[in-house]
């Protein structure tokens, strides 16, 4: 018989500050609870889960959770996408990626604008949305790219649709990660494409990650190398750089990555579908929206209660996140250093509260178990 195991990563979705964030200035961060003083937020189901129930969770919870449940602590340095995913799938960064807080060297810049054989604008952090704003007109007109950073480990490019067509983006793209490698290796290259005028530009949903590889074998690996299936549904594929993966889709945001889930669970595979929702953060938590977290956790989980009814007895539904972004936090509207969720609900497994453990590995651990897959990983599982 067939064991199917569905992984979603509500990116940013953290639970509270972990007691090392004010080494990363994120002292009294709290995601779920700036969402939650929202008018628009509710989690009915995710509350019968065992969400509200979790260590540190300061909302009304209920007296008999449906799953086994936990908060997890990053063990990790850093607290932005890749090394989240990373340490989801069994990898500890003992050093954070690099940053570039005052934007990246010349001579990384002067290489890239000779291979692209185009002009650099920004070159500094700054908001993706507001990047465009400021630099968009100088784009249309001069045809240089607009690069920037943020707070994370990432190297941005935005460019219009009809100045740089997304393809020659994407190999733009490609022509950092050849450079940005060693001590200069970040986490993530983007293609940031838009469209629009002057005043009204727009961000498109061609944006796509070009990701460092991973050190070594994750949960992934083992698993697909086990025999077994591993889809990827959203940017899962492009942050493991297709490493470990036998079958993936894409998407244009969180309702396109419910929908192809919802897909996914009616057909038969046996292994893994690891989905990551990204408007959470992308959207929402970097853009310091309440309200707009709050209804997109709500439709998530209205969702959940069309979902669950269609696992199998021998489904297994493990709910994370891969960090925080507090919508609410008014020092900045970057990554913050949070406890994570951990809900996990199958028809055959009975509730539990584990408390709170340290490191997300506990959940590419848990996976490799109910796979029965023959790893040193497996020790960590949570069953």
């Amino acid at each position: 018989m067939n064991k199917r195991v569905f992984l979603i990563v509500l990116d940013s979705f953290g639970i509270g500050e972990m007691p090392d964030s004010y080494r990363y200035g994120d002292k009294g961060a709290n995601t779920l609870k700036s969402i939650s003083k929202s008018e628009f937020f509710a989690c009915d189901n995710m509350r019968k889960l065992g969400l509200f129930n979790i260590d540190g969770v300061d909302l009304p919870n209920i007296s008999a959770p449906l799953a086994v449940f936990a908060r997890l602590g990053e063990v990790s340095e850093g607290k932005d996408t890749t090394i989240g995913h990373w340490e989801i799938a069994g990898i500890v960064s003992e050093k954070p990626l690099p940053t570039y807080p005052c934007g990246f060297p010349d001579h990384l810049i002067e290489e890239f604008s000779r291979l692209t054989a185009r002009g650099v604008l920004c070159n500094r952090p700054y908001s993706g949305t507001e990047v465009i704003k400021d630099y968009g007109k100088e784009h249309l007109e001069s045809g240089d790219l607009i690069v920037y950073t943020s707070a994370d480990s990432v190297f941005q490019i935005a460019a219009h649709e009809k100045i740089v067509p997304v393809e020659e983006l994407y190999e733009y793209c490609r022509i950092a990660r050849s450079i940005l490698v060693g001590e200069h290796g970040v986490g993530r290259i983007i293609a940031r494409p838009f469209i629009g005028v002057p005043g009204d530009f727009t961000r498109t949903s061609n944006r796509h990650d070009f990701s460092l590889e991973p050190p070594e074998a994750t949960a992934l690996d083992l698993i697909s190398g086990s025999g077994y299936d591993v889809i990827s549904v959203g940017k899962i594929n492009d942050i493991f750089v297709g490493r470990g993966i036998t079958e993936h889709v894409y998407t244009t945001g969180n309702t396109d990555g419910m929908k192809k889930t919802l897909e996914y669970v009616k057909k038969d595979f046996n292994g893994l579908c690891f989905v990551n929702l990204v408007d959470f953060d992308m959207l929402y938590g970097h853009r310091n929206d309440i309200d707009g977290y709050a209804k997109a956790i709500s439709e998530f989980d209205m969702w959940l209660g069309e979902f669950v009814p269609l696992l199998k007895d021998d489904d297994l539904l493990i709910i994370t996140a891969d960090h925080g972004c507090d919508p609410g936090y008014i020092a900045a509207t970057d990554h913050t250093r949070e406890y994570v969720p951990f809900l996990m609900f199958g028809k055959n497994i009975k509730s539990k509260n584990l408390g709170t453990k340290q490191g997300f590995f506990h959940v590419g651990a848990t996976v490799c178990a109910y796979l029965s897959v023959n790893a040193d990983i497996c020790r960590y599982s949570l069953f």
